[in-house]
């Protein structure tokens, strides 16, 4: 199959574009950056440099595609982030029904159906929803958990002030995925025959927050590292004093406030709480004391 992959070279589209080449597609790679046009090749796809704001080069990238896995930045910008992924969708969505093409696979999130307190997750929520007014193309909505590799950002945290937390309790069971996981799913998804669009959730471990700090410090020769519980105000004043930016701090804040009242675990406990994939917090754990 002829299979565009948005995303980059991303923790999830690198191991989707290896899966997919390794089995005989063929795969086009899109970035933003041409300093990734040599990796792209590399790994024996074709580079398409280009922004994905940009209707006509996306039209122009998925002419002829068999399927496209879509997906918006995490970080699309650093003010307006929901208004402004939901744009990435709406160009996406557009250059799909300008091409026909038959299938898609969204990259969504855990919490995606909800309209609020979700903080970025909206954005998910928006495009979902675009999507579905696609008329010829089939889509599979991949909504994953929370990313393991969020956790790296607590580092600086945990080595100076000796504590791992966010704005809900330690006693939260958090669906979290690992992005090989994702990649995985999203390679069977792609290659699928369909003309329903359907939902799947991808989660490699459900875990209370205060195992993240169990099994995460006894990684890094911190057995006896807490989880704390900040207020929001705190979780916002932390952000912001680490330097992200105060749109993205406070999307952030109110996902963790989301959490916290099982707003966006809701529709994942719904369907069954389905733990497909194989990377357990363990597992992750590994990676983690790597970094650390």
């Amino acid at each position: 199959m002829k299979i565009v992959i948005t995303g980059s070279l991303g923790n999830v589209a690198k191991p989707l574009a290896q899966q997919l080449i390794a089995t005989g597609h063929t795969i086009t790679v899109v970035s933003s950056s041409d300093a990734r046009k040599h990796e792209i090749e590399s790994l024996g796809a074709t580079p398409a440099i280009g922004s994905i704001t940009d209707v006509n080069f996306l039209t122009q990238t998925f002419e002829g595609a068999d399927a496209v896995f879509v997906m918006t930045p995490p970080a699309i910008s650093p003010d307006k982030i929901v208004e402004n992924t939901t744009n990435a969708g709406k160009n996406y969505a557009e250059a799909l029904k300008n091409t026909n093409v038959k299938r898609a696979v969204m990259l969504s999130s855990v919490g995606a159906e909800s309209p609020v307190e979700n903080g970025p997750i909206a954005g998910l929520h928006h495009i979902e929803k675009l999507y579905n007014e696609v008329e010829n193309t089939s889509f599979t909505f991949l909504r994953a958990g929370y990313f393991y590799n969020n956790f790296f950002n607590d580092i600086p945290l945990i080595q100076n002030a000796g504590i791992i937390g966010a704005n809900y309790p330690e006693d939260i069971e958090v669906p979290v995925v690992h992005p090989n996981d994702i990649a995985k799913a999203a390679a069977e998804e792609l290659v699928k025959d369909g003309n329903t669009n359907n939902i799947r959730y991808i989660v490699s471990d459900i875990r209370k927050a205060s195992d993240f700090a169990k099994v995460l410090g006894i990684s890094v020769n911190k057995p006896e590292l807490p989880w704390v519980e900040f207020s929001d105000e705190e979780s916002l004043h932390g952000m912001l004093q680490a330097g992200l930016p105060e749109d993205m701090a406070k999307l952030y804040v109110e996902m963790g406030r989301g959490i916290r009242t099982g707003v966006v675990q809701k529709d994942f406990i719904d369907h069954g709480s389905p733990v497909t994939g194989d990377v357990k917090l363990e597992d992750f754990a590994k990676e983690f004391s790597s970094k650390f």
